[in-house]
């Protein structure tokens, strides 16, 4: 999960070598420290997060060769407020946290579907994702659909005050 952050601002800066920085007044500040943060990772410390991706992607393999689909949390919580996004922060914790359920399967590449699953006591929206196996997109939405017919949590739309 460390590891997505900086691969993705490496790869961020990959695909924005024509623009930045030659044009980095053009970018705002959060992007810019991600581009300047993939910028600045030596090719070590690079291979060092590819090795560990590669390890966890085969263990992810091995878990799927004996299940067909894997159903996880999309956050560590219900939908956060933005107040509660903007007093978590940017602190890598707070980041972390958020991303603790999505990320890895970002980083394995395996696909996912995120579909709404519920609401807590209090009406907060509550998500899940279905995950499979590389290149079984099909399955995937299969099972996603399958969910959706049978239930009605994605015709639910919030109250707007």
């Amino acid at each position: 999960m460390r590891d997505w952050i900086p691969l993705c601002a490496v790869e961020a800066a990959i695909a924005h070598d024509a623009t930045y920085p030659s044009r980095a007044a053009e970018y705002g500040p959060l992007l810019a420290g991600l581009l300047e943060t993939g910028r600045s990772l030596d090719g070590r410390t690079v291979a060092k997060m590819l090795l560990r991706r590669e390890t966890f992607c085969s263990q992810l393999n091995a878990l799927f060769s004996g299940i067909d689909l894997l159903i996880v949390p999309v956050m560590n919580v219900a939908a956060p407020t933005l107040a509660d996004l903007a007093a978590a922060g940017r602190a890598p914790p707070a980041i972390e946290a958020r991303l603790r359920f999505t990320a890895p399967f970002d980083m394995s590449g395996h696909p996912t579907l995120t579909l709404p699953g519920g609401r807590t006591n209090d009406g907060l929206p509550v998500g899940f994702q279905i995950v499979g196996r590389p290149m079984e997109e099909a399955l995937v939405l299969r099972a996603g659909q399958a969910f959706q017919q049978t239930t009605s949590w994605h015709r639910r739309r919030p109250p707007i005050s």
